[in-house]
């Protein structure tokens, strides 16, 4: 079956094209990502320039889904379309003008998904393992092991909520710098004490920032197809250079896409705490994640 699957990111939107089988197992046909920014201007109400983004965006990708000939679309809004006010309108939109269908997902749905694609890169163990998805408008984190998957929740934290509330200078600053800690801290009680319960001491990063990282600090021989190691001695400097530089001289850094630029010392903030809190001691970069997770389910239907 040759299907597709639209990720409407709060940053980024994705499409992927696939042949499945009924085993789940899928070929890539064809897949772009768009950074759109749909949350640029705050994710309780959507902006109109983002919105027309979105829109275009969205006709472009129905060109390529007909010109592939897929027999079945699957697309899904996650945290700025979830809660902004005018999300639904834009489902609607969507829906009656272009004639994409969007499921407008919740924060536990989406880990779900996460916890499916990247299950299907990682070499699983009786260890268990902490998988972090940093989006736009949420992140994710799954405790799991090759036996069950052992807690989840989606956290209404993504990078460009934390950098509208927090990254208000260049370079951010240390009064910045401690008051998101503190805030995502007090956040993350919930995952702390699972942690606790159950801990994971090799981290599984999904997804945008950690794609620079394994670029930067991942091996040069992968043990698995769609996953690769990165080294974490190599973090403290990275990101020291990374989170202590102002936005024009991250923009002169060729190993940040341009796009990364903004956001990513919040990101990097994020990470740092992760690292800290869970006592991690090996990184796993996974190039699956929510859509490949998606394709899964709809193959086995």
């Amino acid at each position: 079956m040759r299907v597709a699957v639209i990720d409407l990111g709060t940053n980024t939107f994705h499409l992927l094209i696939a042949t499945t089988d009924e085993k789940g197992n899928f070929s890539t046909l064809y897949r772009i990502r768009e950074y759109v920014y749909i949350g640029e201007d705050g994710v309780k109400i959507l902006g109109k320039k983002p919105l027309e983004r979105a829109y275009d965006t969205l006709k472009k990708f129905k060109k390529s889904i007909d010109e592939y000939e897929v027999e079945k679309v699957t697309a899904f809004g996650t945290a700025a379309l979830r809660t902004a006010s005018n999300g639904q309108a834009f489902v609607d939109k969507v829906r009656t003008e272009i004639g994409i269908e969007i499921e407008m997902i919740s924060g536990a749905r989406e880990a779900d998904l996460i916890y499916l694609g990247t299950s299907q890169a990682i070499p699983m163990s009786d260890k268990n393992i902490l998988i972090m998805d940093i989006g736009g408008g949420s992140v994710e984190f799954i405790i799991a092991n090759k036996n069950e998957k052992i807690w989840a929740e989606s956290f209404p934290v993504g990078v460009s909520v934390l950098f509208n509330i927090f990254h208000k200078s260049e370079p951010i600053s240390a009064t910045e710098t401690t008051d998101l800690i503190t805030f995502l801290n007090t956040k993350f009680q919930s995952l702390y004490a699972a942690l606790e319960q159950n801990p994971a001491h090799i981290l599984v990063g999904a997804s945008g920032t950690f794609d620079i990282i394994s670029g930067i600090m991942g091996s040069s021989v992968k043990d698995y197809p769609n996953c690769e190691s990165a080294d974490l001695s190599g973090f403290p400097a990275f990101y020291d250079e990374v989170v202590y530089a102002d936005l024009e001289s991250r923009l002169q850094m060729e190993k940040i896409p341009t796009q990364r630029a903004k956001l990513i010392p919040v990101a990097l903030i994020l990470i740092d705490i992760m690292l800290k809190k869970a006592r991690i001691n090996k990184m796993l970069v996974s190039a699956y994640a929510m859509k490949e997770g998606i394709i899964w389910e709809m193959a086995r239907k």
